[in-house]
């Protein structure tokens, strides 16, 4: 499954989340490691889930790149 992940860089760290799997995030010092974080937090989020018998959402979050004029 592909999961659509956010990756937002702030002062010190990179913060990285899943749209479709609410609480499922990662912090990293770099953006390599906030994705292999995140890649971690979503086995173990999914995992969680179906451990507790509760469904795994499907995907359903997409991306569209926008340009726009500065």
């Amino acid at each position: 499954m592909d999961y659509v992940v956010i990756v937002e860089k702030g002062e010190t760290s990179y913060g990285a989340y899943v749209p479709d799997l609410p609480g499922c995030v990662a912090v990293g010092e770099t953006r390599e490691e906030a994705m292999q974080l995140i890649r971690e937090a979503i086995e173990f989020h999914l995992e969680g889930l179906r451990q507790d018998g509760r469904p795994v959402p499907a995907p359903s979050s997409s991306i569209e790149l926008v340009t726009v004029d500065a």
